[in-house]
């Protein structure tokens, strides 16, 4: 599939004819040795304890937000100034969940009894370090992540937020973050699994080595949008941190925009772990016309975010079954 030299007026392009079952087969280029390598690869870099926690706008002004990550029950607010907090989920007093409490003057209440909480601490109840990038917001946990800690998260290169449209989609499996991972990191399935979203998917470069420079994957693939019209671009695929895969546009429409898939490990139900997929998308586009578009922001995100969610349900359900199958023996080869 071939990108065109210069922007056309519209980016779409109408796709060659093709039907499912005669399309190039992709099964003997994804090769388990190059995803397995890369996963490996992904897994050994440093992440600084700093989890994902929920999209930015989540957390707001006038109410606390609470999950559990890592095990770890957490409660996030924000203080009068904006500033993100998170600390542990249970009141110090009693234990109640103060994720059920109220957010008053940029502190936090309890309902059980109405103690109130800052950013900066009780006795027996010491906040988390936070981070809000402007999209994502982050907590870390040093005792669930056991790394050296970083002052702050490996944040992939975005496009400028106040130029860019952002939306972020969160689902939940019954897997680990190395599964959804692995599942990030094999483009191979797109026009097979999802044929409703990619058309002509060719991965035209795979790392190699054991320290490849740079350690990506190449994508050539047309977006689907309707019938036989789509939009080709090239994409890479990286891992700048062991639980974040970015696919970035890097040739055609929209060059520069961005797509992060985040594993936040959950905790354990009934024996099973379970993984929170938080996926970012943050759009850009040089063309004039994109003005509309993030001034149509709110009518926009939620299609975007529509696009991700049905993309992870399909591909959490096989997530979840590589999970299923490494933990019984039954994983090929």
């Amino acid at each position: 599939m071939e990108l065109d030299p210069a922007p056309r007026r519209l980016p779409l392009r109408r796709l060659p004819a093709s039907t499912w079952t005669r399309q190039e087969p992709t099964w003997r280029a994804a090769a388990p040795g190059v995803i397995d390598a890369a996963l490996k690869r992904a897994l050994a870099r440093p992440s600084g304890n700093w989890f994902v926690l929920a999209a930015s706008g989540e957390i707001r002004a006038d109410r606390p937000f609470g999950r559990v990550v890592a095990g770890t029950e957490i409660v996030a607010w924000r203080g009068s100034d904006g500033t993100l907090h998170a600390a542990p989920g249970a009141c110090p007093h009693l234990g109640a969940p103060l994720c059920r409490g109220a957010v008053a003057e940029g502190r936090l209440v309890c309902r059980w009894h109405g103690l109130s909480l800052d950013g900066g601490g009780f006795p027996g109840w010491e906040p988390f370090p936070a981070y809000d990038d402007g999209v994502l917001a982050w907590v870390r946990l040093d005792a669930a992540g056991g790394e050296e800690p970083l002052p702050g998260p490996v944040v992939p290169a975005r496009p400028p937020h106040v130029s860019a449209v952002t939306a972020v989609e969160s689902l939940a499996g019954r897997c680990t973050p190395e599964d959804v991972v692995a599942n990030r990191l094999d483009p191979w399935h797109g026009s097979w699994f999802h044929p409703y979203s990619f058309v002509g998917l060719r991965v035209t470069e795979t790392p190699s080595g054991a320290d490849p420079d740079p350690d990506r994957i190449v994508v050539e693939v047309a977006f689907r949008v309707a019938g036989r019209w789509g939009v080709p671009v090239r994409t890479e695929f990286e891992c700048p941190e062991p639980r974040t895969v970015v696919m970035r546009i890097i040739e055609g429409e929209g060059r520069g925009s961005v797509v992060e898939t985040h594993a936040s490990p959950l905790g354990v139900r009934d024996g099973v772990p379970r993984t929170a997929v938080i996926e970012a998308t943050v759009a850009a586009s040089d063309r004039p016309g994109f003005a509309l578009a993030r001034r149509a922001a709110p009518f926009v995100r939620p299609l975007m975010r529509a696009a991700a969610r049905r993309l992870w349900r399909d591909d959490l359900a096989y997530a979840e079954r590589r999970y299923l199958l490494r933990t019984t023996g039954r994983w090929p080869g």
